[in-house]
């Protein structure tokens, strides 16, 4: 089989042929396309009602995929992070140093090139409106990595989704409605001022990702078709996205864009739950068919066949390169890509298009293992565990339930020696996280953020793991202490200050701060113990819920330029437990 490297160097050559043949002559037309990439969150395959699920109502998105090419087997990474890594760069998820969801494992490297920076290069107007989850603080954050406007959050997963407080280019900015709304809303805004020069308008949607919140008629609706109320929330949810990316697509309408922008819609793993799904087997987080075969509708009317299905497999990887051949951009300067343009089977220009392998790798908890993985070619998927090996025939088992590896050792044999090839040239940079820098003026001031540290002795998160959001508790003993990891970019005066919460009883607590050289205390002179911002959930969740948090100045510490440790634990305590904290607001004077 011919590996994707060499596939591309065979291929390569022919892709501009085929784009003149399909008469897409960006360079000569009076501007190059818009492009839309919309992308939602843990939408499953079975998440539309075209594609067979009688529970759901999605007509937008029904009408959109007749008017799209339509990628039958479209296949991206188990869960969130890595999908967005791929989509954005054109690379493997643990190339970019994007391993997991939490505990800075979600960030890119800063050298990696965004499919963002590469428009914006080429002249275009670039916005991203929704849930970024590669990197929350500066070089990594989407400001930085080609975003000229950016509305919405960094983490995984956001704690309130109505009337909640967003980032606008870095500053909290308090928002007002349904989350999915309010980003609907900052992407017309964008269109509307852009709409004289080519733009690129991201908008990677957070639902339906829990927490599990939806306007009440949304939910209503599903719970009187007899659904239970997470899928009811969840098909609420999809419903009011579909009806927000209607709104998307009216907008170019009414501004006359249609023709001139490029609309692409996907999602970035299988369904956050087990519901329709098609038949197919796993579900978000799994490596088989079910955890990572999306929807991928790409519209470009008057350029592409409307209603045209591809069988061949595709993947995220392939977006980028894909974009910079229907915008007739020059080969852009990004790190060697793993994905392909996809032009010559949008364009049914191609005579033969070879076997190819798409790889997939699960990092549970972060563990970059052998396995969970798994191989797809056009036809068969290899799973592992990380210990055996696993085979099926899709064409004659979509539903995985027949292992075949014994029976076919020969391809067991070539598609394992594939995978393992892979995967020690992928991880050989390493997935360490790099420190967190402070002192760019881009980004001042920075806060630390509780699920971005290390943990010592009896100290615990709130919420177990240690997702987006969550903060440190149990601090019951002197000799406990937490670390973050940090850069000083440059040298000078920082002002300090701790986010907290304490009972009465831990009123007097004596916390130290330390890093390298300099270092200051403080005491808790006030009591903080608010209650959890109420939260309209339709299902208790599994993530920790949002608090009032109170800041108490640490005083300031002259630091030198240079990477070292942020070091705070409690000297006294006179209660119970010490403060939980939040985090550390580290600012530049």
């Amino acid at each position: 089989m011919t590996s994707r490297r060499d596939f591309l160097k065979i291929f390569g050559g022919s892709l501009t042929a085929s784009l003149l043949a399909g008469g897409l002559h960006c360079r000569h037309s009076a501007r190059r396309p818009n492009v839309v990439l919309i992308i939602t969150d843990d939408q499953g395959w079975g998440d539309l009602h075209i594609h067979g699920n009688p529970q759901i109502d999605t007509p937008v998105l029904d009408k959109l995929s007749t008017e799209s090419v339509r990628f039958e087997r479209f296949f991206v990474s188990p869960v969130c992070a890595p999908t967005r890594a791929s989509l954005l760069t054109g690379r493997d998820h643990l190339r970019t140093g994007t391993v997991w969801v939490t505990h800075r494992l979600e960030t890119m490297r800063s050298n990696e090139v965004t499919l963002a920076e590469v428009l914006k290069q080429a002249g275009y107007a670039t916005g991203c409106f929704g849930k970024w989850h590669n990197g929350a603080y500066y070089p990594h954050h989407p400001n930085a990595k080609g975003f000229d406007e950016f509305l919405g959050f960094c983490a995984g997963h956001w704690n309130n989704y109505f009337d909640t407080t967003l980032e606008r280019n870095s500053k909290p900015i308090k928002t007002a409605g349904y989350i999915t709304d309010v980003l609907t809303d900052a992407a017309l805004e964008f269109i509307n001022q852009y709409k004289n020069h080519p733009f690129f308008c991201y908008v990677p949607y957070n639902a339906p990702h829990g927490p599990f919140q939806v306007p009440y008629r949304y939910f209503e609706k599903y719970k009187q078709r007899g659904l239970n109320d997470k899928d009811a929330c969840v098909y609420g949810m999809v419903e009011n996205l579909d009806e927000n990316i209607g709104r998307i697509l009216q907008r170019l309408d009414q501004l006359n864009l249609t023709q001139d922008t490029i609309m692409i819609f996907l999602t970035d793993n299988g369904p956050n739950g087990q519901r329709f799904n098609g038949g197919m087997r796993g579900v978000k987080g799994s490596v088989h068919e079910g955890g990572i075969r999306v929807h991928c509708f790409i519209r470009w009317p008057g350029h592409l066949t409307a209603g045209l299905n591809i069988p061949q497999i595709a993947a995220h990887i392939d977006l980028l390169p894909t974009i910079v051949e229907l915008c007739d951009l020059p080969p852009p300067e990004t790190l060697p890509l793993d994905g392909i343009s996809l032009v010559p089977l949008l364009t049914s220009q191609f005579s033969e298009w070879p076997e190819r392998m798409l790889f997939t790798h699960h990092s549970r908890r972060g563990q970059v293992e052998l396995g969970p993985a798994s191989v797809r070619t056009q036809r068969y998927r290899l799973v592992t565990d990380g210990t055996h090996w696993e085979l099926y025939d899709l064409e004659i088992d979509p539903a995985e339930t027949q292992n075949i590896a014994s029976q076919q050792p020969e391809i067991t044999r070539k598609l394992r020696a594939a995978y393992e090839t892979w995967f020690e040239e992928v991880i050989q940079n390493g997935f360490e996280p790099a420190p967190i820098p402070v002192g760019y003026p881009q980004a001042n001031p920075v806060e630390l953020l509780a699920p971005d540290a290390h943990l010592n002795g009896n100290l615990a998160f709130k919420g177990k793991t240690g997702w987006a959001n969550d903060w440190i508790t149990n601090w019951t003993n002197t000799t406990d202490f937490v670390t973050w990891d940090i850069e000083v970019i440059k040298a000078g005066s920082y002002e300090i200050s701790l986010l907290y919460t304490c009972p009465e009883s831990s009123v007097g607590s004596r916390v130290r701060i330390e890093m390298a050289d300099a270092s200051s205390e403080a005491v808790i002179t006030e009591p903080h113990d608010p209650s959890p911002i109420p939260s309209p959930d339709r299902v208790p969740r599994g993530e920790v819920y949002e608090k009032v948090w109170k800041s108490l100045s640490m005083g300031t510490l002259s630091l030198k330029p240079g990477k070292t440790h942020l070091k705070l634990r409690a000297l006294i305590i006179p209660g119970p437990t010490a403060i939980e904290l939040k985090g550390i607001r580290v600012k530049k004077l």
